[in-house]
């Protein structure tokens, strides 16, 4: 199995208008943190969610929160 990279070791703050998008799950993305195809020789796949509203999110760059794609705070640890 493959394992992630983390590209950073704390999270990106990012607003987003609502709507769907795709998570970097494998931290090869050049488009960090969303998904730029990066994990296709992989066997990770990004992780996409949606958001309702316009709103600041936090979303994990370490890859071992336990709430994927956002920060649990794991990164601290």
């Amino acid at each position: 199995m493959s394992e992630a990279i983390s590209p950073k070791n704390e999270p990106y703050e990012v607003e987003l208008e609502a709507g769907a998008y795709w998570w970097c799950a494998c931290g090869k993305s050049k488009t960090q943190p969303f998904c730029d195809g990066s994990h296709k020789d992989s066997d990770i796949t990004p992780v996409e969610f949606t958001l309702e509203e316009k709103k600041t999110v936090w979303l994990c760059c370490c890859h071992r929160s336990e709430n994927k794609p956002m920060c649990d705070g794991t990164h601290k640890k």
